[in-house]
C-alpha cells in the first residue's frame, strides 16, 4: 500500500498506515527511557469493622 508519511510527508510503501521506517527509528531514539524501581509502602488492610462487644466480653 502506498501512502504519504504523516510526519515527513514522503511517499512510502508499507503494509500499514503510519510513520515511515526512518521516522519510527527517530521516534524510538527520542523517547527511549530506562525502567526504574519504584518504592511502594507495604499494603495494610483497613479495619472497617469494629469488634463486637459480645465477642470481647470476658466470662
Amino acid at each position: 500500500m502506498e501512502f504519504t508519511c504523516p510526519r515527513c510527508r514522503s511517499t512510502v510503501e508499507a503494509r500499514f498506515y503510519g510513520p515511515c521506517e526512518s521516522c519510527r527509528n527517530t521516534l524510538r531514539e527520542t523517547f527511549r527511557s530506562e525502567g526504574r524501581v519504584v518504592e511502594v509502602a507495604e499494603y495494610e488492610p483497613k479495619m472497617n469493622v469494629t469488634p463486637n462487644a459480645v465477642a470481647l466480653k470476658d466470662d
